[in-house]
Order: C-alpha cells, then structure tokens, then sequence
C-alpha cells in the first residue's frame, strides 16, 4: 500500500513572564545568576551634619560645635546570586533549545521551520511518515509530532476497512483519523509534561486520495492547475459556528485588542492539550478527503506565522516555479525556504514552518 502521512504540530507551552519593578531587572548582562561569585554592593547613604540646623532648634547652646570628619562605612555586600534565586528560570527540560531553523529536502516533499525573532526556541515540530516507516528530524521530540501520525496509522490499521461504497469507506477512514487526534490528546493530557496546547494539520495519501485533518490554525492548501484551494479551515473564535458551540457550553469568546479568543485566553477554538480549557477546546479535527486529479500539483501545510502574512495564491505562485518539472529537479526546501523569509521580512515574528508535497510523487 502507497502510505504518506505528514504532521504539522506548533507547540504553545504556558510560559510565565514576570514583570517586577525591582532593580535586578536592570543589572548589566555580567551580573548574572550563573556567576555565583559576583557581588552586588550597595552604599550607605551619609546625611551632612549641618551646625545652623543644630542652634535653630536648640537656641540655648551657644558654643560652636566643631565639624566632625567621618569616614564613609564599609559597603555591604549583598550575595547576588541569592537575591536572584527567585527571579531565574530554568529552562525547560532542563536545557534551552538552540535550534534556529530546520532544512529537510526528502523524496517527493520538502520542509523548511525557522525560529521567530521574539522567540527564545523554536517551538514548531514537524514529523513525516512514508510508506509506515518513519523519518523525522531529531528536533520533532514534542508530543504530537511523535505520537499523531503513528496513532493515525494505527487506528487506520485496526478493524475491518472493507466498504461496499466509497462514502462508506470516507466515513471510516474520517472516523478512525478523529479517534487518533482524540487519543493522542488524551496521551498528552495524562503525561507529566502536559503544559500548554498544539495545533496540527496531517496528510493522508492513500488510494489515490488526499485525506487532510486539522486542529487550530495550522492550514493546508492545494495547487490545483495553480489555483489556490484551502482544505482547511482555522479553527478560531471567530468562526460563528465554533462561537456558537463555546457559547452553547456556557462559556464566553471576546476580542482582545483585535483577536477574539476562548475565555479571553486563547486564540484558537481546537487544539490537542490545553487543559485548562478541555472542556470548550476540544481536539477533535475536521477532515476533508480529495480524489487526486492530474491538475492537482502540490500541497502546502504550515503553521500561522506563515498565513498570518501571505495569502494562500500567493503562496501557490510562489511554490510552483519550485516544483516544476521543466526546471529540472523540484526544490521543495528552498520553496519552504523561500514562504518563511517572505514572511518574516513582512513583520512575521512568530516561529513558521512550512511543508510542501508533491503529490504527483506518491501517487505515480
């Protein structure tokens, strides 16, 4: 059996930025809680002694006092790294990601993820499946990226998958990719690093067909002839039809400064995690299933830091001279590559990843 699966995950961990107005804030890069052996020295304060100030209150002293010499006391030293124990964080997973960008050219599709300039680690993953064996970039360590594609294949795997028709055999195939979206957020929220939420779009190549699920706003589109069509729709609160649903479970979605988001917190309406918003942030994706026709030329999954600033034709009209077979050899990194600098060079500071797959590659 001719197997693609893609997964597309951008991981949203709860990280705590405390703000205080404290002089630690502002010390100089050197003072820093590693160097132990630094120390902060803060002066005493002198208060001139001042004669007339003396008579004016104690009149009946007639005899100059004379001024007294004092030496400055000795400075106090304070131990820094003590006061700044409770200001430093530690990374987490106890190290930080260094990781700038991800370049991968494979056979038939290609990928391209670059940190956001306000980031301090990338936190995009991306994992590909082919053919039920794996290949993913070591950096795809995080929940989704691991675990989505394998139970995807899993769930496919198990029962019967014989139907008498082909909306049957739709219906299945739809049922078992939700089943392997529901199980990998219950994986997630029952293990010990479960902080923070992700959002995921996959690809199924199966039979001659493109079966594309998403959760959040991570977007799939298609080059058809050259012609931009989105299989996916974001999962917003915007979308009256996920407002109505939030709202029917006695929860509230509101615009802060321009973004509508779920309880005033979060700004997509699906996502695998985010527990504290369970109940109304459900993982359950929305798939859609194409027969793969000959103008059909290539597919387009990339995280919100991609759509947020590029429009889904021009991305397609900028893709295409990439995988053209009359150029020689597609390219499909240096096109991923080509989407995120455009992006980025637009005010993009988010982390995006994009990833493009020829579809005529797995098909053939």
């Amino acid at each position: 059996m001719n197997c693609a699966i893609v997964v597309q995950a951008t991981f949203s961990p709860s990280n705590i930025n405390a703000s205080t107005n404290n002089v630690y804030n502002t010390l100089p890069p050197i003072m820093s809680p590693g160097n132990k052996d630094m120390m902060l020295k803060l002066p005493q304060l002198e208060a001139p002694f001042s004669t007339s100030h003396y008579h004016h209150h104690h009149p009946h002293v007639h005899k100059e006092l004379p001024l007294l010499k004092r030496k400055r006391p000795a400075r106090i030293n304070v131990p820094l790294s003590n006061l700044l124990e409770g200001f430093a964080s530690s990374p987490r997973d106890g190290a930080v990601d260094k990781l700038e960008e991800v370049d991968v050219e494979g056979d038939g599709y290609g990928i391209y993820c670059k940190r956001g300039r306000l980031r301090a680690q990338m936190e995009d993953r991306y994992s590909v499946l082919v053919d039920e064996g794996p290949h993913s970039s070591k950096q795809a360590a995080e929940f989704a990226a691991t675990r989505l594609g394998k139970n995807i294949l899993d769930y496919l795997g198990q029962g019967e998958t014989k139907t008498e028709t082909e909306i049957e055999y739709e219906k299945l195939i739809e049922e078992k990719i939700r089943e392997g979206y529901l199980a990998t957020d219950e994986e997630f929220l029952r293990s010990e690093n479960a902080v923070g939420g992700t959002c995921c779009a996959t690809a199924l190549i199966q039979q001659g067909k493109l079966i594309v699920s998403n959760v959040g706003d991570c977007r799939a589109v298609i080059s058809r002839g050259g012609v931009a069509e989105a299989v996916t729709i974001d999962h917003t609160p915007v979308r009256e039809d996920e407002k109505i649903r939030i709202e029917a479970q006695a929860r509230y979605v509101d615009c802060c400064s321009g973004v509508w988001r779920v309880q005033g917190s979060l700004a997509v309406s699906r996502a695998i995690g985010n527990q504290h918003l369970k109940q109304w942030v459900t993982a359950e994706p929305d798939t859609k299933i194409i027969n793969i026709q000959p103008d059909c030329e290539f597919l387009i999954l990339a995280s919100d830091g991609l759509w947020d600033k590029i429009s889904n034709q021009e991305a397609i009209d900028i893709v295409r001279p990439f995988s053209s077979a009359s150029m020689g050899k597609p390219h499909m990194a240096r096109a991923c590559e080509k989407l995120v600098e455009l992006s980025m060079s637009r005010g993009s500071s988010d982390d995006t990843s994009v990833m493009i797959v020829r579809l005529v590659h797995f098909v053939n």
